[in-house]
């Protein structure tokens, strides 16, 4: 729903784009002016997606062009993984800042069903390119993971960063997409300190609410390591999006192994063993007795 609303902005007016968060894609910076030969390293081109994170087939984006020259007044934005070219204008006279400028009929977006991988950007005033960057596009449908960790079981799961986890130990493992598939309800995940893949789903009870998870999509979910997982770091691997994407993350075993699996089930265990050698103990005193009364 943010997504939606992001782009939605981006086409109805004027957008202010230094505002829209984190930037991808720069030239160098110097203090030339621009050259009518080729980009100057005085001008950096810079192009923004909502998320700040994942440029994908379809999306809408916005650029901005920083280091103009003074009295600098058009500059057009060309690419082949755009729809059409994108005009950006000074803030206003006189400005070094910029906005991107928005017609009614206009897409200022990526192509859809564009094959993912880089494209160039070039970025022309009268004739002149004024600075170049490179379009990092994702396929349609790509997942983006915010955050994909793996903890203790009793601990909280926060940051994008796993903790250390011992061996044989219960854990607890935290998957969030901004870019979930439609109906799709569940993740596996697999690695090798486990006997066989773990599901993480939505709603789950292992689910932390974080407020870090605002936006995406939750799946949570537990279970156990292997006791006999030497120490050392290991890939954690998502298969997500109905199997067409993986996503891959390392984290650390460190300790000794927790006997018997996690304290929790050691606990238990030991209290059924009591409980059964209780059991034991009446039924050998209730034998005695009878034996005792026959006796007599």
């Amino acid at each position: 729903m943010l997504r939606n609303a992001v782009r939605a902005v981006g086409v109805a007016a004027l957008v202010f784009v230094p505002s829209l968060g984190p930037t991808q894609g720069a030239s160098a910076e110097s203090a030339t002016p621009p050259r009518a030969d080729g980009p100057s390293a005085a001008v950096r081109l810079e192009y923004h997606v909502p998320q700040g994170r994942i440029l994908e087939a379809g999306d809408t984006l916005w650029f901005s062009v920083q280091g103009m020259p003074p009295g600098w007044d058009t500059v057009e934005i060309t690419s082949p993984a755009l729809v059409e070219p994108i005009t950006l204008t000074p803030l206003k006279k006189g400005s070094a800042e910029s906005v991107q400028t928005n017609k009614a009929g206009t897409e200022h977006r990526i192509r859809p069903g564009l094959r993912p991988g880089p494209y160039p950007a070039t970025a022309t005033s009268h004739g002149r390119i004024v600075a170049t960057t490179r379009l990092e596009v994702a396929a349609e449908g790509s997942a983006e993971i915010s955050r994909f960790v793996i903890g203790p079981a009793d601990a909280f799961p926060g940051g994008d960063a796993s903790a250390a986890v011992r061996p044989g130990s219960d854990v607890r493992l935290v998957l969030t997409d901004l870019r979930a598939a439609p109906g799709e309800n569940s993740v596996t995940v697999r690695s090798p300190v486990f006997d066989a893949p773990v599901t993480l789903t939505t709603g789950s009870a292992d689910d932390p609410g974080c407020k870090c998870d605002d936006g995406g999509t939750v799946y949570a979910g537990h279970a156990r390591l292997r006791g006999d997982v030497p120490e050392g770091h290991y890939p954690l691997t998502a298969l997500s999006h109905h199997g067409r994407q993986t996503t891959t993350r390392q984290f650390t075993v460190a300790g000794e192994p927790v006997p018997h699996g996690s304290s929790r089930t050691t606990a238990a265990a030991a209290a059924a063993a009591t409980a059964a050698l209780a059991s034991v103990g009446v039924l050998i005193v209730r034998r005695r007795s009878r034996r005792a009364a026959a006796s007599a």
